[in-house]
């Protein structure tokens, strides 16, 4: 029997459990700005048709007193990591879906742990004991019907369906709830009047096939029970990829450009740290009107630089015919492989290998710089911000009078970042501003003894949204070369 373990509202429930002043209330997890798109959202939220992917301010317009927290994916992954090694008790066989999901083969567990619904009850205990969150579970004899049936009795749920059970399931089961359904794939069903999966058994394997092509052949086994994709451990990720919902939209390549390096940089880094290359690259872009799409291609060769991805990138943007203008813009590499899978060397190497190797080597360089000092430590030149002047040696700020003050301590507001370089750059102050991960906050400024305190005060006594609360200070003693510091995004 396979189990399908699904967190419940898995980002925001582990906010209320930290914050015990979230529970009860709709809570959703996405940034705080206009454009901003909701990741996840609590029980309570949905309650007023509150949905993942939907834009912050519908979910503004459907419930007035909606709390809005910022995501600290840090903590979840750690929660996550949890999650795997409690269902790692029960089975090897356990093939991770996503942050909050898990396929768990038990076959040949009942000797160790009792029948399979005592199985899933111990892991839902373990859950929630370890973790205080609860989760929902499905049993089902095939991979898909376990995954439906832990969408039956959300939150908190366990759903069996028994090998007996399931040719009534299929019969009745609403055909969107099967897994790769689409909205496209709906208006064909429509016209061939499907609604539930038993529907499909109407029709045999060559239709199914020019109607919906490879995944006609998979519908064809679906409804007769049939699944041959076991549980996997330790699978390969299919993709990554990166995307950014702009605060504003916009038709200047210059912008795009910009954004889809910083997405490449992203996306590559993620790459290296799992050690895994790619042979594609793709794009995806949203317009103003919502509607969306996808280019891609195949690489000449397995990449993991974000100067390759990048290239890649751009090459597909700049066949575009822009129209509309851009509301979102998205970065994703697939045909993923190890880096350690044997692959056919080459006799002369291609034009442009040496560079590649030189980037992987440059890349790979700054990405010990970001595990050792946060992301903010280097930035691509052309994605460095406007920063305030500097004064420089010679000038009337001397070492002696140049003081380095380090801000730390916990956030109340959401814009503690971007009001605080808004605010060092009207003042004159260099310096830089980081989250931690433990949810507090550190600003280094540097300037006069003046400037600096002026900024510990506007931290102290700043707006509401970017306010820190219980600031400690610590004066760092002025080095040569004020000018090398500057504030960052």
């Amino acid at each position: 029997m396979i189990l399908h373990l699904d967190m419940d509202a898995f980002f925001a429930a582990v906010e209320q459990r930290d914050n015990p002043a979230l529970k009860n209330r709709p809570v959703v997890i996405c940034g705080n700005s206009p454009r901003a798109v909701v990741s996840t959202a609590s029980y309570e939220a949905r309650q007023f048709g509150i949905h993942s992917a939907m834009p912050l301010f519908q979910a503004r317009q459907r419930c007035d007193h909606l709390v809005v927290v910022p995501a600290h994916m840090e903590k979840y992954a750690g929660d996550s990591k949890k999650l795997m090694a409690i269902i790692s008790q029960f089975t090897p066989l356990v093939e991770p879906v996503s942050i909050d999901e898990a396929y768990a083969d038990v076959t040949g567990c009942e000797n160790l742990f009792g029948p399979v619904l005592v199985i899933a009850k111990k892991i839902k205990q373990a859950v929630f004991n370890e973790l205080s969150l609860t989760c929902s579970i499905g049993i089902a004899p095939v991979k898909f019907l376990a995954k439906i049936a832990s969408d039956m009795n959300k939150p908190d749920g366990l759903t069996h369906i028994s090998r007996e059970q399931m040719p009534q399931v299929i019969k009745n089961l609403p055909i969107q709830k099967v897994p790769g359904v689409g909205s496209q794939a709906m208006t064909r069903m429509a016209a061939l009047n499907i609604h539930t999966l038993g529907d499909i058994l109407r029709f045999d394997a060559n239709l199914l096939s020019r109607k919906f092509g490879k995944f006609g052949i998979r519908l064809f086994e679906l409804c007769r029970g049939i699944d041959d994709t076991g549980v996997q451990p330790r699978a390969l990720r299919k993709s990554i990829s990166s995307e950014t919902t702009l605060a504003a939209d916009i038709s200047d390549f210059d912008a795009a450009k910009d954004i889809l390096l910083a997405q490449a940089g992203q996306v590559g880094r993620d790459l290296r740290k799992k050690n895994l290359v790619c042979r594609s690259v793709s794009i995806k872009v949203k317009f103003s009107d919502f509607t969306q799409i996808t280019r891609t291609q195949k690489t000449q060769d397995r990449i993991c630089s974000s100067e390759a991805i990048f290239e890649h990138a751009l090459s597909l943007f700049k066949r575009l015919v822009l129209k509309k203008k851009i509301r979102l813009l998205g970065v994703g590499v697939s045909h993923l492989q190890s880096t350690d899978a044997p692959v056919q060397m080459e006799l002369i190497q291609p034009a442009g290998h040496r560079t590649k190797k030189n980037w992987e080597s440059v890349d790979r360089a700054v990405d010990s710089i970001f595990d050792k000092f946060g992301r903010d430590m280097v930035t691509p030149a052309v994605l460095k911000p406007s920063t305030a002047k500097l004064l420089k040696k010679g000038d009337k700020m001397t070492q002696t009078t140049c003081v380095k003050a380090l801000v730390s301590g916990k956030v109340q507001g959401v814009f503690f970042r971007m009001e605080t370089r808004k605010a060092a750059r009207k003042a004159g102050v260099a310096g830089y501003v980081r989250n931690l991960a433990d949810g507090s906050v550190e600003a280094v400024f540097q300037g006069s003894p003046q400037q600096v305190d002026q900024m510990v005060q506007w931290c102290r006594n700043g707006p509401p949204a970017a306010r820190v609360d219980q600031v400690a200070t610590q004066k760092i003693s002025a080095l040569p070369g004020c000018d090398s510091f500057e504030i960052r995004h």
